[in-house]
């Protein structure tokens, strides 16, 4: 695709499908002002994870990678009114910050905030939840690590529930970042028979696949 024209698709994206409230438009303002880096999800990316979480009975949801609270604010509005969601943040700064972002945005509720690696952290998880627990997937953490989180992974996802990672298409570094564990990771869920799994050209690319 001509750069200009996908510029354009982006941009068209964004001002169409990225209507945000008020809260979220400021949030990652304050988050730069805070010292944290300025990386979250873009807000038509934003909506379409809503929109997916809503598509699932909603009840259980899991994210690799809190950071600012953004993407967390966006997925906790897709859950049931009794749902809850769980993100896995490995800087206690960050988790910290979005703790108080999640309050204001009135989900804090419906929200956990685990500190720690997400290796680390979701075998623990596992134990606790057993297996076919979880409704919906989130995977916006370390790049390299997607294949290991996917190991992880796979046995919670319930049937019909949904794994969605950013990121998929690159960050910029070069081809599908070249031994950064994306290209392989697509490779993967696209071949797995347990999966249906697609990319959607958003922003750096979102992999959208449902456990069959």
């Amino acid at each position: 695709m001509n750069p200009d024209r996908w510029k354009f698709t982006q941009e068209y994206s964004q001002e169409v499908f990225g209507v945000q409230d008020d809260h979220l438009a400021g949030l990652m303002e304050r988050a730069t002002a805070a010292g944290l880096p300025p990386i979250a999800v873009s807000a038509d990316v934003g909506r379409l994870l809503q929109i997916l979480v809503s598509m699932t009975s909603g009840m259980r949801a899991l994210e690799l990678g809190t950071l600012a609270g953004y993407s967390a604010i966006w997925i906790a509005r897709g859950l049931q009114p009794d749902g809850r969601l769980t993100t896995i943040e490995y800087e206690s700064s960050h988790a910290e910050f979005a703790r108080a972002e999640l309050e204001a945005a009135g989900v804090a509720d419906r929200v956990e905030v685990v500190e720690g690696a997400a290796l680390d952290v979701l075998p623990g998880l596992a134990a606790e939840w057993g297996d076919a627990s979880v409704d919906f997937v989130f995977i916006d953490a370390v790049k390299s690590e997607y294949v290991a989180y996917l190991d992880e992974l796979k046995p919670l996802m319930r049937p019909g529930g949904l794994l969605v990672a950013d990121n998929v298409y690159g960050t910029g570094a070069g081809w599908i970042d070249e031994g950064h564990g994306t290209d392989e990771f697509n490779r993967r869920l696209a071949g797995d028979p347990d999966f249906e799994a697609v990319a959607v050209p958003l922003r750096e690319g979102v992999l959208i696949s449902r456990r069959r």
